[in-house]
């Protein structure tokens, strides 16, 4: 028996650098640690200044290199360099790419980086390398770090130790829904749209003045987003205001468009604003790719004549066309018309994440901006009250000014001196003693008098206002009025952008709608390649098909007609008759129009009208009646109604209009019934129209049994029967064999 004791991982001292637990806690503690890093350091904005971290660190970068919106640019690779070496440690690219983007005015609504060249175009092209590119801070990034040295926010040590960096920026106005954000952290999200500051500012002094503001009255101030590429809000007030008040929702967004008129009665549509976020090369590949594939037959063609502006040109197909009908369709069909999703889910004292209400946003806005009203004067304060000691030291000095020089002069510690004599403190005594000689004229100590008066007025107000709430409101009142008007109507881009207009919901416009009604022949051939004919030619006329190949089905249409084909597969296809390949050629493969199986044919092709019904029945004489409103294909893929299996095909789809229905079987043997004997389903195998002891149905029709029952002759000549007492019988009976001169190929048609 072996010693277990001989093993020498059993009974071994553990290693005090290892540790064990299970392995559900380690990834749970580990993936929590990632998904809150990633919640509070990335993805979401900070309620106070709107900014996540990267941004915040772009902007304290380039207020370190005193890039300031007046002043000279430097290049962009200097800026993500030092931002990414001081206080971002990832990659340059993406650093690169979050400046680009607050330098773009499609994508920020007030930009917060002058960019000097490439920095990308609403068509979706990349901004230049960095390399390339210039780069300076704008008014509205200065307002954001308006009070930054003054003790205004917290400060924290960067990622190294060796640098400070400000938790959040005192942001003189609501950034956040300004110019919103967008991100997806671990198991949320956030998508806020811009909004205009002049409204921003109006909702928030009026929350300065009611705390508890209804969200409806809210609205009433910030009305909606104002997107920076414009547009046309269609959502209706009441979404709108759920959306505000809940912090989720969304917006119905319209490009801008206007009828050009071109004389003689012609005329385009010119789109001069695209929803926001939707890249315009894009957008007009769809919009192109539509009438490649004739979805929007009432369009003729697409431009782009954009510039500097957005200029895309639709040209309709006919002059008759409707431009309220052709919008509507563009709006359901493309990009013309999106939903912008609102999810302010942000975070609250740059901790916390919460989906906000539009009231709790400016609420959290409102209170930083208390918070760095009451640090900026409590600076200030210490600021005076500092140099108020050292006044009052430099006025003593001058009181007593031969004898401060006589100290001065021969006095070997003359700082403790001078405090023991004239009672002054140690910053006072060292301020004497860093006294420059030209300070000792005449009017110095007038000026120094002067300035002690003017700040012990000042030190009295920032005492009040700091004692006071109702003041300190005041004060922020008085600073949003004074950032109104900096980037209101007279600021570059501060008039509102997007306006609202009602819509309701865009409906399927109908096809006869959108083609102008032209008449055409429909021709099919035997092996299956289909073409129309403009006009409506003689039905009789020779027409030209592939060597081999011969007429299987003619008949008169109109552009605006759908057409109905059913495979003996047992599935209805549609068509639309505006799609069909000119006549000049041979036309083209129907499969090619829709998915019908190689191993399938054709059964029937005819012009679809809704209110009929259809008789189908398959080679096994099992059939039912279906109504045609129901057999229409929405897809290539068709529609499966009369279900067959194993050899079986379906063999007859022909129209419902009489009272009977006459079947006949490959063995000649015809049967007649009513109709009601036969069930309306919509889809199914069908139930037994006739008996076969071997073959099967041949073909299959209805009739008015006073009228007669109808077949062509071997000449061409069409024979009416209408003595068929001896041919009617019961449902699934065998029936009797075909009346004299019935035709050999066992067809009624």
């Amino acid at each position: 028996m072996n010693d277990l004791t001989d093993d020498p991982d059993i009974g071994a001292t553990p290693n005090p650098n290892e540790t064990s637990e299970p392995l559900r806690r380690a990834i749970g503690e580990r993936y929590l640690t990632y998904a809150l890093s990633t919640i509070m350091h990335r993805a979401l904005p900070d309620a106070r200044d709107g900014l996540k971290p990267v941004h915040r660190r772009i902007l304290y970068a380039m207020r370190e290199l005193k890039l300031a919106s007046n002043g000279g640019f430097r290049k962009s690779a200097k800026i993500s360099g030092d931002v990414m070496g001081n206080y971002h440690p990832h990659g340059d690219a993406a650093i690169y790419d979050a400046m680009a983007r607050l330098a773009q005015d499609f994508a920020v609504r007030y930009p917060l980086v002058d960019g000097q060249g490439n920095f990308g175009n609403i068509d979706g092209d990349n901004p230049a390398a960095s390399r390339y590119t210039e780069a300076r801070m704008t008014a509205a990034a200065e307002a954001l770090l308006e009070g930054l040295s003054e003790n205004a926010v917290d400060f924290r040590e960067n990622y190294d130790g060796t640098l400070t960096e400000p938790e959040v920026l005192p942001a003189s106005f609501p950034n956040l829904l300004a110019n919103g954000s967008s991100g997806i952290a671990v198991g949320m999200a956030t998508n806020i749209p811009p909004h205009n500051i002049t409204e921003l500012c109006d909702a928030c002094l009026h929350m300065i003045k009611v705390p508890d503001v209804r969200d409806d009255t809210l609205v009433n101030y910030v009305p909606g987003p104002d997107f920076p590429t414009g547009g046309v809000i269609v959502e209706p007030r009441d979404s709108i205001l759920e959306t505000y008040r809940t912090g989720r929702g969304a917006f119905r967004l319209r490009c801008r468009w206007e009828v050009e008129d071109l004389g003689r009665g012609q005329w385009q549509i010119v789109v001069t604003e695209i929803p926001y976020q939707v890249q315009k090369s894009k957008l007009i590949e769809k919009v192109a790719e539509l009438i490649q594939t004739k979805k929007i037959p009432i369009l003729a063609d697409v431009r782009d004549e954009s510039a500097d502006d957005v200029r895309i040109v639709l040209e309709p197909k006919s002059k008759n066309v409707d431009a309220e009908v052709l919008m509507n369709t563009m709006f359901r069909n493309s990009d013309f018309e999106v939903r912008f999703s609102l999810n302010m889910n942000v975070l609250i004292d740059g901790r916390t994440p919460k989906v906000c209400s539009l009231k709790e946003v400016l609420r959290a806005f409102l209170d930083h901006r208390r918070e760095v009203l009451i640090r900026r004067s409590q600076h200030r304060l210490d600021k005076i009250d500092h140099r108020l000691e050292v006044l009052e030291g430099y006025i003593v000095a001058f009181l007593n000014l031969d004898r401060v020089i006589e100290i001065i002069r021969y006095e070997d510690e003359p700082k403790a001196v001078m405090m023991a004599e004239f009672e002054l403190t140690d910053i006072q005594a060292e301020a004497i003693l860093n006294m420059r000689l030209r300070s000792l004229r005449k009017l110095e100590e007038m000026e120094l008098k002067r300035e002690h008066e003017a700040l012990l007025l000042e030190r009295e107000e920032l005492t009040e206002l700091l004692a006071d709430e109702g003041l300190q409101w005041d004060r922020i009142s008085d600073q949003l009025k004074e950032t109104k008007k900096k980037f209101g109507k007279d600021y570059e881009g501060g008039v509102r952008r997007t306006d609202f207009a009602e819509a309701g919901e865009v409906e399927d416009v109908p096809i006869e709608a959108m083609i102008e009604r032209e008449p055409i022949t429909v021709v099919c051939s035997q092996m299956g390649w289909v073409r129309a004919l403009s006009g409506h030619i003689a039905l009789d006329k020779e027409l030209k098909f592939k060597d081999g190949d011969g007429p299987r089905f003619v008949f008169h249409a109109e552009t605006t007609d759908r057409l109905l084909v059913f495979g003996t597969n047992g599935r209805f296809y549609t068509l639309s008759a505006s799609n069909l390949p000119g006549g000049r050629g041979m036309g083209e493969p129907l499969r090619l129009m829709v998915d019908l199986p190689n191993e399938s044919e054709i059964v029937g092709l005819f012009i679809h009208q809704p209110d009929r019904k259809l008789l189908v029945a398959s080679s096994a004489g099992d059939g039912f009646l279906v109504a045609e409103a129901e057999v229409v294909a929405q897809t290539r893929t068709g529609k499966q109604v009369l279900n067959v299996r194993g050899d079986n095909r379906a063999q007859v789809c022909t129209p419902a209009s009489g009272d009977h229905i006459a079947c006949v079987g490959e063995n000649r043997k015809v049967l007649i019934f009513p109709v009601d004997e036969l069930p309306e389903m919509g889809r199914g195998k069908g139930v037994r129209l006739q008996k076969y002891k071997d073959g099967g149905l041949s073909d299959a029709t209805t009739f008015n049994l006073e009228e007669g029952l109808s077949w062509l002759d071997p000449a061409g000549r069409t024979r009416t029967e209408t003595e068929l007492a001896e041919w009617i019988g019961k449902r699934a009976s065998a029936g009797r064999m075909a009346p004299r001169g019935f035709p050999r190929d066992n067809k009624f048609t």
